[in-house]
């Protein structure tokens, strides 16, 4: 499906490591074939390291903005990648966690893959919410007030804002489709 997001900004936010490489350049290149423009967001300025399997280190990409100095308004739309290690730092960054609260606040689409929701549980923003993810999160998202489903991808939009989610990375070409979307 052909999406237009014609320069629209989209936040990529991440730790400074951990993240699966894949579920972050997968959705980077999907933007900008969609003609939107993503943004690398850190709690670090330098760099972010990639992994492939959680163990394997991969590539490093350079940050373009620090979470702690980015204004929700300049955003049209924000991915959560996963990986365990990158959402676990995010949920302990509070400038991480705000950004991502502001997001729900202005009713701006998110759309997190795998690990990702986990900083959307910090935030304390899932109640009402149906969405996926990586099983072992499922009872964290219960918790948080969120209803689990096991799916390739979820779109919800509740509560004011649109969230699609999903499960691993054989889950990214349906994952990019829904968050272009959302995004569009």
């Amino acid at each position: 499906m052909a999406h237009a997001l014609n320069g629209k900004r989209i936040a990529f936010l991440m730790a400074p490591s951990g993240v699966e490489q894949v579920e972050l350049t997968t959705p980077w290149q999907a933007v900008k074939d969609a003609g939107g423009t993503p943004e690398l967001l850190s709690t670090e300025a330098g760099t972010v390291q990639a992994f492939t399997g959680d163990v394997n280190p991969a590539d490093t990409f350079a940050v373009d903005t620090l979470v702690q100095s980015a204004s929700v308004s300049d955003y049209d739309g924000l991915v959560l990648p996963g990986g365990t290690t990158n959402p676990d730092q995010l949920r302990l960054n509070a400038d991480a966690v705000d950004f991502v609260k502001g997001f729900t606040t202005a009713g701006k689409p998110i759309a997190a893959i795998c690990h990702g929701p986990w900083t959307l549980v910090e935030a304390d923003v899932l109640r009402g919410k149906t969405l996926t993810s990586w099983a072992s999160l499922q009872t964290d998202i219960r918790n948080a007030g969120g209803n689990w489903i096991d799916a390739e991808v979820k779109t919800c939009t509740a509560n004011g804002w649109t969230l699609v989610t999903s499960r691993n990375p054989g889950d990214l070409d349906a994952f990019v489709d829904g968050a272009l979307t959302a995004f569009a």
